[in-house]
């Protein structure tokens, strides 16, 4: 009898219509996570690593206090300014080698920075850490957003990078004070070379390159005006705690910007190949995530910034003690994004989970306004500082799915590029505004009082309380207009397609 049996290597092959036989990098695509991760894992903890090292870089380098904002003011200006660029320019030269490129260069410029004798290299190092992750932030957002397609995976995908984002800064906080109390604080700026190394190996052998069959044209007229715009915004907000809101060196600067911005929007609206299509923003899934993800960025703040206050000069907190304080939140975001939203955000969609997480993120605020001078970390901080973690981690993952989620793949890098910009800008003002806030809060409560040590730990205390209380209205609001934006139900892939304008 003739056997029918097919051989068992013939029945293992792929057919044309699976995943694997279509894209060969499919089956690698858990491991290209991993490689995305970690190049935003790097992207992340930069924004934090260096703020704890600012009094040991700036007694080695010898620069004035006037000059020390500008070691974090000259990467958020370049990140900031150049990421629809950066995003733009994934989708016309290929995702992957943009990728690689700012891998590289990243890492070339932390090496720069670590090996700085002066103030002016240094700023010049951390300008071009700002150039080459305006590259590498969108680039690796939009490979993600196109390697994971299916619902369900892409929720599980999406969870884990979305708790990368959330958790980094709290995990460059404590790095940053390990290295600087063990090592130099040269290692927060050498520790990217090896992180980089990695990632570019593993970027190489597993990441397809992924550019679109359409390259959009680059629109030089829109580059201009929006990294202008960008610019004078992230640098009029930065301007705010040094000069205060009165000054033109802060209202000018965001005039200025609101002028660019509006002429780079009117240009998108008329030219022929804009470079951020008005319909990315104008879905209503897609917007709202946006605003999820900016007011995320400018509440955070009101945890990272004032809490390190709190601990380090209220609680006398040495620098690695406030970074392990912050660990319990960084867990409590990894696990809220990567569980709750892969179980819950296939099943109930995006929109009840970032109204909750933002409502849990308000509350939590408020909570903390509870702490005084004899408050103990145990008892009164780690509480609202983890639950305030699981609203994080409910808020970021969501939020970046629905971000990129239906997007033509011509334009994946620049609405991958526009999460990031939203969370950047998001930050800038919420520092701006907090600051502000905050010390005249301080300065009010001083006035008609006697300055003793004890009065003067009050007035700090009045400060964090209204920093916290601001972050609760920021969390507030925004959960009130993510809601009204945010679309009920799980969006079917093919509806995704067609934009649910803003009317």
């Amino acid at each position: 009898m003739t056997s029918t049996t097919t051989p068992a290597h013939v029945r293992a092959t792929p057919g044309p219509s699976t995943p694997e036989a279509r894209d060969p990098h499919h089956a690698r695509r858990w491991l290209s996570l991993a490689v995305l991760g970690l190049a935003q894992l790097m992207v992340v903890l930069d924004a934090t690593i260096v703020n704890i090292a600012l009094p040991t870089v700036q007694m080695d380098l010898g620069f004035t206090d006037s000059d020390r904002q500008w070691v974090i003011t000259a990467y958020a200006l370049a990140f900031g300014s150049l990421l629809l660029l950066g995003g733009r320019i994934a989708d016309v030269v290929g995702r992957k080698t943009t990728f690689i490129v700012g891998l590289i260069g990243f890492a070339a410029a932390s090496a720069l920075g670590g090996i700085a004798n002066g103030f002016a290299l240094l700023i010049i190092a951390r300008a071009l850490q700002g150039v080459f992750g305006a590259l590498l932030a969108p680039a690796a957002l939009s490979l993600l957003t196109t390697t994971f397609t299916d619902p369900a995976e892409r929720g599980k995908a999406f969870g884990i990078y979305g708790a990368i984002a959330g958790s980094g800064g709290a995990i460059g906080l404590l790095l940053g004070g390990v290295l600087t109390e063990y090592a130099s604080w040269r290692w927060c700026l050498h520790v990217n070379v090896p992180i980089a190394f990695v990632a570019v190996l593993g970027g190489l052998a597993l990441l397809s390159q992924n550019r679109p069959a359409v390259r959009p044209k680059l629109d030089i007229p829109g580059v201009i005006t929006v990294s202008a715009g960008l610019f004078a915004l992230v640098y009029g907000f930065s301007n705010v705690e040094t000069y205060g809101w009165s000054d033109p060196m802060s209202w000018g600067f965001l005039v200025a910007a609101g002028v660019f911005l509006a002429i780079f929007w009117w240009l998108q609206t008329v030219v022929a190949h804009p470079l951020l299509p008005p319909r990315i923003l104008l879905h209503r899934d897609r917007a709202g995530s946006y605003l999820a993800v900016f007011v995320i960025g400018a509440g955070m703040f009101g945890v990272f910034l004032f809490l390190t206050y709190y601990l380090q000069i209220i609680l006398q907190y040495s620098p690695i003690r406030t970074g392990l304080a912050f660990m319990p939140m960084a867990m409590a975001i990894m696990l809220s994004a990567t569980t709750a939203t892969a179980a819950l955000l296939p099943r109930i969609g995006s929109r009840p989970l970032v109204v909750l997480g933002l409502l849990i993120a308000a509350a939590c605020m408020v909570w903390m306004t509870w702490l005084d001078a004899d408050s103990s970390y145990v008892s009164h901080v780690l509480p609202p500082l983890v639950i305030a973690g699981i609203g994080f981690g409910l808020v970021m993952a969501p939020a970046m799915n629905g971000a990129t989620l239906g997007v033509e793949p011509s334009d994946a890098g620049v609405a991958s590029a526009t999460v990031n910009t939203s969370q950047q800008v998001g930050g800038s003002m919420g520092t701006a505004l907090l600051n502000t806030l905050a010390a005249q809060a301080a300065s009010d409560y001083l006035v008609g009082r006697t300055p003793t040590p004890e009065v003067v730990t009050q007035s700090l205390l009045h400060s964090y309380d209204v920093a916290f209380l601001w972050s609760a209205g920021i969390f507030a609001v925004g959960a009130l207009l993510c809601g009204l934006l945010l679309r009920s139900g799980v969006p079917r892939r093919e509806e995704t397609s067609e934009p649910a304008l803003i009317h």
